[in-house]
């Protein structure tokens, strides 16, 4: 090799040790870790002692109902990112975009603002707020004249995920209204014009050049909003309270927590909770698998 050569290497060695190895101690030590852990029967309380155990801690979580709750409450929040944020945000950017609406800068600060705020902060306040005798109730006693009305929605469970939704849609669709705005600013207006002249309606304008321009933009926010539903802790754990009401709308990440670090009667209960993790990372990476798939079939039809 030759000293010029060897010098090059060397200097690209240099460049990329220090992120390899950050990443390697940072992201790669941990996922591995957590694999092992979650093949063992790793027991805390026994000084660290383990043996290795295949999958059964994997068949144990798949037959185990309160997984399969938390799995149907995580595809809720899935639902509502996806469903509700992005289409709402989409909406919302179009109407400032196309100056449908006066005070449009003050408007797009209103509905961006909560991502200025904590998100424990903002948990905090909706449940002081859907209380059963909290502010809400109060408005729907002022509004039904019945003083004994009380805000029971999140004490039941086959109603707790709908204020959750709510709470999902009014924090997050800021994020997806910039986003889009963004996008949309780099749009050709004479686009826009040439469709007028031929007679689009604002409907037609959408939905036939404006949704196909960003379809990519879409795309990256659906992956966004699933990665983002199915990892989210610290909303639900905020705006739910311990015992019952946080038991009906425990998620995925809630469950693993509490199987991990409150489960003191398993005595797996790290080996089990990393078992918890991974599937999160697994369900994560097939959703985000099949958006991409169905991104690439619109595409393929829009080319056709």
């Amino acid at each position: 090799m030759k000293r010029r050569d060897r010098n090059l290497l060397l200097i690209y060695l240099g460049m990329i040790t220090p992120p390899l190895l950050i990443y390697l101690f940072i992201v790669a030590f941990p996922i591995i870790y957590s694999v092992w852990i979650s093949l063992t029967n790793f027991n805390p309380n026994k000084g660290g002692d383990w043996n290795f155990v295949g999958f059964t801690h994997y068949i144990t979580m798949i037959q185990d109902p309160e997984f399969w709750h938390a799995f149907k409450n995580g595809m809720i929040v899935v639902g509502v990112s996806v469903f509700g944020q992005i289409p709402i945000g989409f909406i919302l950017a179009y109407i400032l975009f196309r100056k449908s609406v006066r005070a449009q800068h003050f408007f797009q600060s209103m509905i961006f603002l909560p991502q200025f705020l904590s998100t424990i902060v903002i948990g905090t306040l909706w449940k002081r707020l859907m209380q059963a005798d909290g502010p809400i109730a109060r408005l729907i006693q002022l509004m039904s004249g019945n003083p004994q009305a009380q805000f029971d929605m999140m004490l039941k469970a086959d109603t707790v995920m709908i204020p959750i939704g709510f709470v999902l849609v009014w924090m997050y669709t800021g994020l997806y209204m910039m986003i889009f705005l963004a996008n949309l600013q780099k749009i050709d207006e004479s686009l826009i014009e040439a469709a007028q002249i031929d007679g689009a309606s604002e409907p037609q304008i959408f939905l036939k050049v404006i949704v196909p321009m960003l379809s990519g933009s879409i795309l990256v926010s659906a992956i966004l909003a699933i990665a983002g539903s199915l990892r989210g802790f610290d909303l639900i754990f905020a705006l739910t309270t311990q015992g019952l009401t946080r038991m009906n709308a425990r998620v995925l990440p809630i469950f693993m927590y509490d199987t991990a670090f409150l489960d003191y009667s398993n005595p797996f209960r790290f080996a089990y909770g990393a078992a918890i993790s991974n599937a999160i990372v697994i369900i994560s990476v097939c959703i985000i698998l099949l958006s991409n798939w169905i991104g690439r079939k619109f595409h393929a039809g829009e080319e056709y």
